[in-house]
């Protein structure tokens, strides 16, 4: 029968209930099992998911000891990711979507949710990283029709004001539609007005396009882009940037998340805590009608889970 502390173990180990691990049990146990090598050899017997008696020995199972070495690696890399300049984290993050086939939606994310000079920072430190200009790889490595939206987005420097033309603003909302009524929800992004609005309008001429649109259609514009997830994206990171941060934190959660989302939950807590996490905690509750604080709690454990706490503004006294 498995003891308390041996049970402590399993569930720091078993990679279940939650992202990251519990340094502090394993820290203890290892404390307490000191010169005890028959609690260890017990232990490896009862913990069948990760070993496997192998000839005269319980072998690590190789699956089970991958999954622990990313969830080891959670407080390692959000860590450095905290203390690393936003330029270059934005600059490595974009790298990986344009060299590693991480997700485009990242790089719409950088693009669309940074203040025009901290994208310019971005777009510097990608040269200085990279020896390319971020907008040349962009449109040499993406061979697809997301090209042009990219390019657009990632070659932005956006006016930051709140003058905003209204008569123009409802132009192009009808400009908009009648583009989706002639090339459909899956080819409107290869439309160079659509590209042209997206990518060099303000935030808060996009956010009365939208509204203006919204008016005269009767429906969000995202809703219409349902055939095109990453314009629909852009759309909302553009006009509502915590809530589309609240579903890059929530999709981490969900059961069966793939690396990409839960790798999000790291880069949306580091990169907004000082930004809008304020908004984005007010976001995610409406949403999914819980604190932000109370699912962390819930879903990560250890230090990953004190270090995104604490990036919450949400740190325990």
């Amino acid at each position: 029968m498995a003891t308390d502390e041996q049970l402590a173990l399993t569930r720091a180990l078993s990679g279940d209930g939650g992202l990251g691990v519990e340094e502090s049990t394993l820290v203890s146990i290892i404390g307490k099992w000191r010169k005890k090598p028959e609690h260890i050899s017990s232990f490896r017997k009862s913990f069948n998911r990760l070993f496997s008696i192998t000839g005269h020995i319980e072998k690590c199972e190789d699956d089970h000891m991958q999954k622990l070495v990313m969830e080891f690696s959670r407080f390692h890399q959000i860590t450095v990711l905290w203390a690393m300049h936003p330029h270059e984290r934005d600059a490595r993050w974009a790298n990986q979507v344009i060299h590693k086939n991480h997700p485009s939606s990242i790089l719409v994310e950088i693009a669309s949710t940074r203040s025009a000079e901290d994208l310019l920072g971005a777009r510097r430190a990608y040269q200085t990283l990279f020896h390319h200009s971020l907008e040349e790889d962009v449109a040499y490595q993406v061979k697809d029709s997301k090209s042009k939206l990219l390019v657009g987005l990632v070659s932005a420097y956006r006016y930051e004001g709140q003058k905003v033309d209204n008569d123009v603003a409802k132009s192009e909302a009808k400009a908009l539609h009648n583009a989706l009524k002639t090339a459909g929800a899956n080819k409107i992004i290869e439309i160079d007005e659509v590209v042209r609005i997206l990518s060099t309008r303000s935030k808060s001429h996009l956010k009365a396009v939208f509204k203006y649109y919204k008016e005269l259609h009767g429906k969000y514009l995202e809703e219409d882009l349902s055939g095109d997830a990453l314009l629909q994206q852009t759309v909302l990171c553009l006009d509502s940037p915590a809530s589309y941060f609240s579903q890059v934190i929530n999709s981490a959660f969900k059961e069966g998340a793939n690396h990409a989302e839960t790798e999000g939950l790291s880069r949306v807590m580091v990169s907004r805590s000082d930004v809008d996490m304020e908004e984005i905690k007010e976001a995610y509750a409406k949403l999914y009608g819980a604190k932000l604080a109370d699912v962390i709690s819930k879903k990560t454990r250890g230090y990953f889970r004190d270090s995104l706490l604490s990036l919450a503004g949400e740190a325990k006294a």
